[in-house]
């Protein structure tokens, strides 16, 4: 069994870390509110950019009103854009991420490469030696389009080029404060024809169709929306991400100061016993050193007499 010192030295370990722990969990839960705040405000915008999308796209010969609307016949490589956080002490937030994505593209047929946007996930994913072509790490704590932007202009690039014949978007889906939800989207070729899952399911209302009027051309209404909200498909699911992960840390550091205290308790408990040992170890020397000397005195008093 340890002694009393070592006992003491853990359970001052583990005060100092309970009181980490409990701080982070404060910042944590801040961030979260400013995050869900963000990640609600945006929700509208998305909304009607993609009812304003579907109508206008939805028109007969949508294949040849854009290329990011066309699906091609042959699907020779796919592009993966995996979000996920720059930190860690999250719990398993970033690991279930990638777990998710190895097991939808592990085994996928065709090649596929990774734009990862968040360290964890990158070095996560360089370590399994798949195949990383771009990584967008430290983003801002409160990201605006503008700072996310590249990563859409980017999917958008290698699908034109041909370097990617399909998209798909992974990210974590805030859905409460203790859930959140791994989701693999496919972000090009655009699909208009089902709504499930993206951005515009976020709005619950039923909306009649109206009958728009578009200017200069359609034409080139779609070659300014199109590439614009595939960005903000994933500047929304980079906010819905950073709400997911904030969430994740909050419940993993609240876990983590619980613990603490728990195992305080234990230690204490534990050093009460040591301590108590201690003291009748000591009672016992007394009591026996005592004795030993009343057998000395008399003996030596028996012997004088």
């Amino acid at each position: 069994m340890a002694s009393a010192r070592e006992m003491r030295l853990r359970i001052r370990s583990v005060k100092n870390i309970s009181q980490v722990t409990r701080a982070l969990q404060a910042v944590s839960a801040s961030k979260v509110r400013k995050a869900i705040a963000a990640l609600m405000g945006t929700r509208p915008y998305a909304t009607k950019a993609w009812q304003v999308l579907t109508h206008v796209a939805g028109q007969p010969g949508r294949s040849n009103l854009h290329p990011l609307l066309t699906t091609r016949e042959t699907v020779n490589k796919t592009l993966v854009v995996v979000i996920s956080g720059d930190r860690g002490l999250a719990g398993a937030y970033n690991t279930n991420l990638i777990r998710f994505v190895l097991r939808k593209f592990s085994s996928y047929h065709t090649p596929v490469n990774y734009i990862a946007v968040g360290r964890k996930g990158r070095d996560l994913l360089i370590r399994r030696r798949l195949n990383v072509i771009a990584d967008f790490s430290n983003l801002p704590a409160a990201p605006t389009f503008v700072d996310v932007s590249a990563i859409g202009r980017l999917a958008v690039d290698e699908y034109l080029s041909g370097n990617a014949d399909e998209v798909y978007l992974v990210y974590t889906d805030f859905v409460n404060m203790v859930r959140q939800d791994p989701i693999v989207k496919k972000l090009l070729p655009l699909e208009v024809e089902s709504g499930e899952g993206r951005v515009e399911a976020f709005d619950h209302t039923k909306h009649t169709s109206g009958a728009y009027t578009y200017e200069p051309a359609e034409r080139e209404i779609l070659d300014q929306i199109i590439p614009r909200f595939t960005a903000l498909q994933v500047y929304q699911s980079i906010l819905e991400s950073q709400a997911s992960e904030h969430a994740a840390r909050m419940v993993a550091m609240r876990n983590a100061t619980d613990n603490a205290h728990e195992l305080v308790d234990e230690l204490q408990l534990q050093y009460n016993k040591v301590r108590q040992q201690l003291i009748t170890n000591d009672m016992l020397d007394i009591a026996g050193g005592a004795e030993a000397l009343a057998k000395a005195t008399s003996n030596i008093g028996g012997e004088n007499g």
